[in-house]
C-alpha cells in the first residue's frame, strides 16, 4: 500500500475514533444537560417577561471573561454580550447586552425582550446588513459549582437597527460546543473547532461548517488536504480573497485514567476556497510556514482583525504543570500577523511623539556636554523589573511582576536606542497580563476589556478597559481602571455546618441586598425546620428541586443527614434565583 493509501486509512480510523468518542460524550452529557435545562428554562421564562426595549446609562459592566466584544458596523460603539464570573465558590453566567460609546467614553445597558440564554465561550460576528447584525453561535452554561456544563448549538441574530433578538432555527448545523471560532466571510458564517465537555469526558473538534446568510442554511464543509488537529481557542481570520487562516489553540487528551495531557498548538493553516464563496465551492487545507517572530506558545489568547491586512493576538497564558499544581505565566503582549506577507512580528510601542522629541533633544545635549571617558563609565542597562501592586477589598495584596529585557551589550545606532527607549516608556501604562479578555477594533483602535489572571489559587477577574491606536502604536490609554473593590474571592469552606459557602455575590450590584436577604433567610430557616421557601420561590424550587438536592449532597458528602441536605438545597436555590433576577 502506498503512502497516500496509508494516510487515507489512518484518516478514516481517526474519524471513526472521533465519532465513537462523540457518541460516548453525548450519552454521558445528556443527563447532565437535562438537569441544567431546567435552570436555563427558568431564566428564559424570566427574560420572556420583558416586553419592551429599555436602554439606560450605567457604570462599566461587572468583571467577566469569555464574553464577546464587537464593533458596531455603522456607529462608534462596541457591543458586549455574555461572559462568566467565578468568585471562588460560585459561577455566574450572563446574557446582558452592554453598549460602549467610544466618543463619550460611557456605558449603557440595553434590555431587549427574549434574548439568548446566559452563556460564555460563545462566538459573535458582525455583518453590515440592514443597519448591522450581530450573529451569536454556541457557547456554554455552567452549574453554580462549575462542574456541570450545557453546550449550546443555537444560532441567534441581534438586529442592531431595531434592537430585536431573533433565534434562527435551521437544521444541519454544528453540534453543541464552546471554545470554537466563527468569522463572517463573503455572506457566510464559517465555524471551526471547539470542544464539548461533560463531568467525565470531553471531545475536541476540527470540523468546519458554513451558514449562508442569504438562504439561512447550514452546510458541513469537507475540505481536501490535511487540516489542523482538533482544538479550541485558536486564532481564526479571513483574507481579502475569502480564505480562512487558523493559528494555534489548545486541546487535551486522556493518556490514562484521570490523567490528561494538554497541548498548546503553534501550527498554522490556510483554508482556501475555489469559487465565489458559495455553498457548492470546493475547499482545501494547506499548511502555512510563516516567517518572522511567532508568538510564544500559549492558550487563552484573544484575537481581532486590525488595519493594513493584519490580524492580531493579545495576551494569554502558558501553564507550567508541576507535580501537584499548575502555575501560569500570563501575557499582555501583542503580536501581528501580516496576511499578505505571511509574517509574524511583535507589536512594539513607540511612545508619544512629544516625549520622543524631548528625549532626542536631551540626548543630543548630553552627547555634546559629556566626554568620551564619562560615556565609557556608564554601566550597561540590564533587565528592568516593573512591579505593580493592587490591594483587593479583602486586604489581599496582588503583585504583578514583569521583566523587560535590557539592550544587549553591543554598539547600537541612535534609531535602535530610540526604539528601545520607546518600548520601555510604553510599558509604563498598559493592561496587566491576562487571558480570555475581550477584544474589538474600531477605526484602527484596539480595545481590550476584562479577562482574568491567577495568583496562586486565587482568580482575579477584570473589568478594566484599555485602548491603543494600531496605526501609531504609541501608547496604551486607560479608559476604565480596574476597581480593586470589585475583586471578591470566597475561599471554600470545609465545614458542612457553614451554609454561607453555598452563596455567592454577583460583581457588586446586589452585594448589600443579598447580605440582608441572607440574614432574613437564616431567621426564616430557624423558624421552619421543614424549610419551605417563601411563596415567590416555591414554583422555581419545585421545578428544579431534584437538581439542587443532588448538588447539595455532592457538596456535603454522603454522610450528611437528609433534612440538612434539603435545607441547604433550598438555601442554594433561593440565593441563586435572587442573585440572578
Amino acid at each position: 500500500m502506498g503512502k497516500k493509501g496509508k494516510r487515507e486509512k489512518k484518516g478514516r480510523g481517526a474519524e471513526k475514533t472521533a465519532a465513537k468518542m462523540e457518541r460516548k460524550v453525548s450519552r454521558r452529557a445528556k443527563k447532565e444537560e437535562e438537569d441544567l435545562e431546567a435552570l436555563i428554562a427558568e431564566f428564559q421564562s424570566l427574560d420572556a417577561k420583558k416586553t419592551q426595549v429599555i436602554e439606560s446609562s450605567c457604570p462599566p459592566p461587572s468583571p467577566r471573561l469569555n464574553g464577546s466584544l464587537s464593533a458596531h458596523p455603522e456607529k462608534d460603539e462596541l457591543i458586549l454580550f455574555g461572559g462568566e464570573y467565578f468568585n471562588g465558590q460560585k459561577t455566574y453566567l450572563y446574557n446582558e447586552l452592554y453598549v460602549y460609546n467610544i466618543r463619550k467614553n460611557s456605558w449603557s445597558k440595553v434590555e431587549i425582550p427574549n434574548p439568548p440564554p446566559r452563556r460564555c465561550a460563545h462566538q459573535a460576528a458582525v455583518v453590515p446588513t440592514a443597519g448591522g447584525q450581530l450573529w451569536v453561535f454556541g457557547g456554554e452554561f455552567a452549574s453554580p459549582n462549575g462542574e456541570q456544563f450545557y453546550h449550546y448549538k443555537d444560532l441567534w441574530v441581534l438586529h442592531l437597527a431595531t434592537k430585536t433578538w431573533e433565534e434562527i432555527k435551521a437544521s444541519g448545523g454544528p453540534s453543541g460546543r464552546s471554545g470554537h471560532r466563527m468569522v463572517a466571510c463573503k455572506r457566510q458564517l464559517i465555524i471551526f473547532g471547539g470542544f464539548h465537555e461533560s463531568a467525565r469526558d470531553y471531545i475536541y473538534y476540527n470540523d468546519v461548517y458554513a451558514f449562508n446568510l442569504d438562504s439561512f442554511t447550514w452546510s458541513k464543509l469537507a475540505p481536501s488536504g490535511i487540516g489542523p488537529a482538533p482544538r479550541s481557542g485558536c486564532q481564526m481570520a479571513t483574507t481579502p480573497e475569502g480564505s480562512i487562516i487558523i493559528y494555534g489553540g489548545y486541546s487535551k487528551q486522556r493518556i490514562k485514567k484521570d490523567v490528561d495531557k494538554g497541548t498548546l498548538h503553534t501550527d498554522m493553516f490556510l483554508l482556501k476556497t475555489e469559487g465565489a464563496g458559495k455553498e457548492e465551492d470546493k475547499w482545501a487545507w494547506s499548511r502555512l510556514n510563516p516567517s518572522g517572530v511567532k508568538p510564544t506558545p500559549r492558550s487563552g489568547f484573544s484575537v481581532a482583525i486590525g488595519p493594513n491586512n493584519r490580524s492580531l493576538l493579545f495576551g494569554g497564558v502558558h501553564d507550567e504543570e508541576e507535580e501537584e499544581s499548575i502555575e501560569g505565566d500570563f501575557f499582555n503582549d501583542v503580536y501581528f500577523y501580516d496576511i499578505g506577507k505571511n509574517r509574524w512580528f511583535p507589536g512594539q510601542l513607540k511612545g508619544p511623539k512629544s516625549e520622543k522629541r524631548k528625549r532626542r533633544r536631551g540626548r543630543q545635549a548630553e552627547a555634546e556636554g559629556a566626554g568620551d571617558e564619562e560615556m565609557e563609565k556608564q554601566p550597561p542597562r540590564g533587565p528592568v523589573e516593573i512591579v505593580k501592586e493592587v490591594v483587593a477589598e479583602d486586604g489581599t495584596v496582588m503583585t504583578i511582576k514583569q521583566v523587560i529585557s535590557g539592550p544587549a551589550e553591543e554598539e547600537k545606532s541612535e534609531s535602535e536606542e530610540e526604539e528601545e527607549e520607546d518600548a520601555a516608556l510604553g510599558q509604563q501604562v498598559e493592561p496587566c497580563p491576562r487571558s480570555n479578555a475581550m477584544l474589538a477594533v474600531k477605526h484602527g483602535v484596539l480595545y481590550v476589556y476584562g479577562g482574568m489572571f491567577e495568583v496562586g489559587d486565587r482568580q482575579f477577574t477584570l473589568s478594566d478597559l484599555y485602548s491603543i491606536d494600531l496605526h501609531k502604536m504609541e501608547e496604551w490609554k486607560v479608559l476604565v481602571e480596574m476597581d480593586p473593590k470589585a475583586q471578591e474571592w470566597l475561599e471554600e469552606s470545609e465545614s458542612d455546618e457553614e451554609e454561607d459557602d453555598m452563596e455567592g455575590a454577583e460583581g457588586g450590584d446586589e452585594e448589600e441586598e443579598s447580605s440582608e436577604e441572607e440574614s432574613e433567610d437564616e431567621e426564616g430557616e430557624e423558624q421552619h425546620p421543614s424549610v419551605q421557601p417563601d411563596e415567590k420561590h416555591t414554583d422555581y424550587l419545585s421545578r428544579t428541586e431534584q437538581y439542587w438536592v443532588k448538588l447539595a449532597r455532592s457538596n456535603m458528602g454522603p454522610d450528611a443527614k437528609e433534612k440538612k441536605v434539603v435545607k441547604v438545597a433550598h438555601a442554594m436555590a433561593k440565593t441563586f434565583y435572587e442573585d440572578s433576577v
